[in-house]
């Protein structure tokens, strides 16, 4: 095990695209390889880690990012030593589809329904390119397209593009993409001067994390420090079955509104109940040194914001036991794909459109496995053992409480809104751990 409490973060090796934040808008691609032959996928990367920014290069005016990521089977087929590959976490080495049980990936969102290869063992590399637009973003693809030239080893096997408008509101109408921790040590800000900044070990291998401790780095060094783990998914939204659910339990428009700002815990705007429970404030949501200003505590019993709406479950701020919250705090970054379902229409039309999410952190276990299992699928931290995230959670004839005076309303036969269609973790490598992954002779 690695130990560097106290240490200065490299921030030079650590990849620009696991800390910094995305532009507004921007267009994006996941891009999927398989490995075929080891030393073309090695020149794949020796090729690409030149065009890499790291943390300390990164240009906030240029806004353009690359990502290389890779799956265990990927790590393998590059030829990463099996004594090595057995340092990494037993959820990483057994992948997202083998954990579907423990996600709450059942029924449509279980693995036998993912959209191929997803899943599989096919899927070694992951590229992610992002850009303000899509005409920055076709210079990232064409440097992908020349690295991969002269490589018939190395097969595209999936591709999403991406994006996110201007409003940045996710296909169910909502502002997304408000609430990041602070980092220690990145000089990067969060986005809720009431939190204190994160230790980096809880985003980055090799450093002091919020137990003060230093998680497992795989071995050698050269191989885990400075790299994260990130998983991704895609999530397919079923719009119009969340529209037509809450359009057939409300009065008129507003009282959609108002149910629909309760599951989801802020309004359209983002402007979060927390701070105006009655009705929207376009103002506040579109200001980021307010429109994430806040904490539970003062709301126990969730009658401005429900305890189980689907932005207080992910991030229960001060509501539960102190500290907890950093111990399961990740980088949360969702993309939005497939074209939006317009305004008031309660029929879906067939169109594939969803969230492509990646999440980001140093422990996957008590991170993104920990909010899936009991913050996601499971009511009994917020004392409704029986109800799921109204809007995530594996719902099959759900429920949901709305607080409220003088009497609580509850919804049920709550659907699947989201399903997921497949995804993978994934280790973020530092830039020193690709050029030692490049140099491999086995």
């Amino acid at each position: 095990m690695t130990t560097a409490k106290g240490s200065a973060l490299e921030l030079g090796d650590i990849q620009a695209a696991a800390l910094e934040p995305r532009p507004t808008p921007y267009a994006g691609s996941y891009l999927a390889l398989r490995i075929d032959e080891r030393g073309q996928g090695r020149e794949l990367l020796r090729r690409l880690t030149p065009a890499l920014d790291s943390v300390a290069t990164f240009d906030p005016r240029r806004q353009v990012s690359l990502a290389v990521a890779l799956s265990f089977q990927g790590l393998r087929a590059l030829g990463v030593p099996e004594e090595s590959l057995a340092t990494f976490p037993e959820e990483f080495q057994e992948g997202m589809a083998a954990r579907a049980a423990e996600l709450g990936d059942l029924g449509d969102s279980a693995p036998e329904n993912w959209e191929g290869p997803l899943g599989s063992e096919d899927v070694h590399v992951v590229l992610a390119a992002l850009a303000p637009d899509d005409a920055r973003l076709e210079t990232i693809v064409l440097l992908v397209r020349d690295a991969l030239r002269d490589l018939p080893g190395v097969v595209p096997v999936w591709q999403q593009d991406v994006h996110v408008g201007p409003d940045e509101k996710e296909p169910f109408g909502f502002r997304d993409g408000i609430g990041q921790p602070a980092i220690e040590g990145t000089g990067i800000p969060g986005t809720n001067p009431r939190e204190v900044p994160v230790k980096a070990g809880e985003f980055v291998l090799g450093y002091e994390d919020e137990t003060g401790d230093v998680a497992p780095v795989p071995q050698p060094e050269a191989l885990g420090r400075n790299g994260t783990y990130v998983v991704f998914r895609k999530l397919h939204t079923r719009v119009a079955d969340f529209r037509r659910y809450i359009h057939e339990r409300a009065a008129d428009r507003a009282e959609e509104e108002l149910i629909a700002a309760k599951f989801i815990g802020r309004w359209p705007s983002g402007a979060p109940l927390a701070l105006t429970p009655d009705k929207d404030d376009p103002e506040l949501g579109a200001d980021p040194e307010r429109n994430n200003d806040f904490l539970y505590g003062d709301d126990p019993q969730g009658l401005k914001c429900p305890v189980g709406a689907h932005a207080r479950r992910m991030n229960p701020r001060d509501a539960v036991v102190t500290g907890e919250v950093c111990l399961h705090r990740m980088i949360r970054r969702g993309t939005t794909y497939g074209p939006p379902l317009p305004p008031g229409v309660l029929e879906d039309d067939g169109a594939d459109r969803g969230i492509m999410f990646a999440f980001v952190g140093a422990h996957l276990a008590r991170q993104f496995e920990f909010v899936q299992r009991q913050w996601v699928n499971d009511g009994k931290f917020i004392g409704a053992p029986d109800e799921k995230d109204p809007l995530v959670g594996g719902n099959d004839d759900g429920r949901f409480t709305m607080p409220r005076r003088p009497i609580r309303r509850r919804f049920k036969g709550l659907p699947p809104f989201v399903v997921n269609r497949g995804g993978e973790y994934c280790f973020l490598p530092g830039l020193s751990a690709l050029r030692w992954i490049a140099d491999l002779d086995t």
